[in-house]
């Protein structure tokens, strides 16, 4: 026996979405599941070869706040829009970290948290050169997302990766495919 959906509630309907649904289990049972959809998104490492740097931003997340924990450091990131994932990366490059893109090597498609989100982000790579950061960044103005931008050595990133201190999922992942796609950007 497989899996299936019985039922589904919608249970809030605005910038997310919160379902519940019924679901026979492979065993028989029935079980009641909760499951948020807000999309798919994308998240991007930039990164400068030539200076051995990379771009990582930090903005009030709330749920870090009810942690009582700093901000985080992050890659650059949103929801993908209409025009889709390739589009959506750059126009977040240039509204987070005011970073125009020549290229961006798309590397996974991963679930961010399958136990309870529809979410899926496509996850970048992106060579920058000082002749690409065009504007502040800081994030669309009118989303209020306080982004502060920050452009860190990638030995230091690699260092706090080290230390525990980064703890945002997609950017310990990103960190870690770039270190192994050029070890020596991290010397």
């Amino acid at each position: 026996m497989s899996t299936r959906i019985l039922d589904r509630q919608t249970v809030y309907d605005g910038w997310l979405s919160l379902a519940r649904l019924s679901v026979m289990m492979p065993n028989g049972a029935i079980e009641e599941r909760h499951v948020e959809d807000h999309g798919t998104a994308v998240a991007l490492l930039p990164f400068d070869p030539a200076r051995k740097t990379a771009i990582l931003i930090s903005q009030p997340r709330i749920p870090v706040l009810l942690a009582r924990e700093p901000d985080l450091l992050e890659v650059v990131a949103g929801r993908v829009e209409a025009e889709g994932p390739d589009h959506t990366v750059r126009k977040e490059a240039i509204e987070e970290a005011g970073l125009r893109l020549r290229t961006a090597e798309r590397i996974a498609h991963i679930w961010s948290m399958p136990t309870i989100s529809t979410e899926r982000v496509h996850l970048y790579l992106a060579e920058y050169d000082v002749a690409d950061r065009i504007g502040a960044g800081g994030g669309a103005m009118d989303e209020n997302e306080c982004i502060t931008v920050h452009e860190l050595p990638l030995a230091r990133i690699w260092a706090d990766v080290a230390a525990g201190r980064i703890s945002d999922a997609k950017t310990l992942i990103l960190i870690q495919a770039l270190r192994i796609r050029r070890p020596e950007l991290f010397d």
